[in-house]
């Protein structure tokens, strides 16, 4: 029996904090930071990526930050851009086969991730490869002996896959070969420790199974983070649901608003998962709240703030934090709010698309829908509504922090 020094059990508990381990929780791990520090052998940290989309959000930095953390012990983080994956689309959690991306999607899209992930982690010290560099170099006979190590009843034990099979919905083939694809990753770069979302569970621990079959001695141990809600505090945050959605390209000001927007009931487990936030500060928080012995707005403003900040600075959120009381707070309009022309009588979608206040008519509807649109104060409940402009401008409000100064657009006449 392995005698583990205190340091490493300290560091191991620090790591876990937000976390699962598995397999053998703290214990296991603190042996594994041992053993590295003894042999002088960084411990290679892997994140697999498919860049399904050309942005990042909030909810992809929880894991981001964990990889930060073993980053400053001294491991190496190894992160996979999934070229070869990518093109099928991973099925965890979804309930029907999605659409695979081509080649040039996958490039696309993977242009601004490193750019997104240095504002949380020194991306010029970890290792960045492409598993197409070696799924698309299998031969059939290599492919054919990778599947030959998982059984159908295995994949079947899969929630979403088990879901789909007993609701008749098809279940393609390919699909079985993507978590089989993101294991073999962790072969092809020798990976001590793999994290992933909760929603990962499935694949990550594949990729132990699959180490081992491959021989390696001491398989990957697997770290898995909580899904970060969207601001609504009940869905998942995705980019499928731009409304409730915080993208590390969002501007301070939206960044700062979007934040504020989120459930009182969502305030400390944003504090866990996105600050440095101590458990200690942490507990004050949720008993300052549950006692009502402070305004839960003033623990939210100075949340807002430490995100913001870390990804706009200081001076970014002090400006954010101040744009969003006079408007908010004071009910007032933003001082340098872009002014537009429009055709005078356009549809009120077209306009907010114009604007690209939404991603999609079907936002815009439920944005009006929910009493989101109003013109100069006043609500717009009709989809159908014409912005007729009858004096010099008005005030176009989209959600709280949109703002536009709308000014008649004149055809000239010979």
């Amino acid at each position: 029996m392995v005698e583990i020094r205190e340091e490493f059990i300290e560091q191991a508990k620090f790591i876990s904090r937000n976390a699962e381990i598995l397999p053998g929780g703290i214990e296991e791990l603190a042996v594994k930071l041992q053993h590295s520090a003894d042999t002088n052998t960084p411990l290679r940290i892997k994140l697999g990526m498919d860049p399904t989309r050309p942005d990042l959000h909030l909810g992809h930095t929880v894991v981001m930050r964990k990889l930060k953390e073993f980053q400053k012990l001294g491991h190496k983080i190894v992160l996979i851009v999934g070229g070869a994956t990518a093109m099928i689309g991973d099925p965890s959690g979804k309930s029907e086969t999605r659409p695979a991306l081509t080649k040039e999607q996958v490039e696309e899209n993977a242009k601004t991730y490193f750019e997104q992930m240095s504002k949380v982690l020194d991306v010029s010290e970890a290792e960045v490869v492409n598993n197409a560099d070696w799924l698309h170099k299998m031969s059939f006979t290599e492919l054919l002996q990778l599947a030959g190590k998982v059984t159908v009843a295995q994949m079947m034990t899969r929630d979403d896959f088990a879901k789909r099979y007993a609701e008749g919905k098809p279940i393609a083939i390919h699909e079985f070969f993507y978590p089989l694809m993101q294991a073999y990753d962790s072969v092809a770069i020798d990976a001590d420790i793999e994290l992933g979302g909760t929603d990962q569970r499935f694949n990550t621990l594949l990729g132990r199974d699959i180490q081992a079959a491959y021989g390696k001695k001491y398989p990957q141990m697997v770290c898995l983070l909580p899904l970060l809600e969207g601001t609504d505090g009940v869905v998942k945050m995705s980019k499928t649901y731009p409304e409730h959605c915080i993208s590390l390209t969002d501007s301070a000001n939206d960044m700062f608003g979007k934040i504020m927007s989120i459930p009182d009931n969502m305030i400390t487990r944003y504090y866990s998962l996105l600050t440095d936030a101590t458990k200690e500060t942490l507990e004050m928080y949720d008993k300052q709240i549950e006692e009502g012995s402070v305004n839960p707005r003033e623990i939210k403003l100075r949340l807002a703030h430490t995100i913001t900040a870390e990804y706009h600075g200081e001076d970014g959120a002090d400006k954010a934090q101040q744009e969003f009381i006079n408007v908010v707070s004071n009910k007032g309009i933003p001082q340098d709010i872009e002014t537009v022309k429009i055709e005078n009588g356009a549809n009120i979608l077209d306009v907010l698309q114009q604007l690209n206040f939404i991603q999609s008519r079907g936002e815009g509807k439920r944005l009006i829908q929910g009493g989101g649109v109003k013109i100069d104060g006043e609500k717009i409940s009709d989809m159908n509504y014409a912005v007729n402009i009858e004096e010099e401008e008005v005030v176009l409000q989209a959600g709280k922090r949109k703002y536009a100064r709308l000014t008649k657009w004149y055809i000239q006449t010979s």
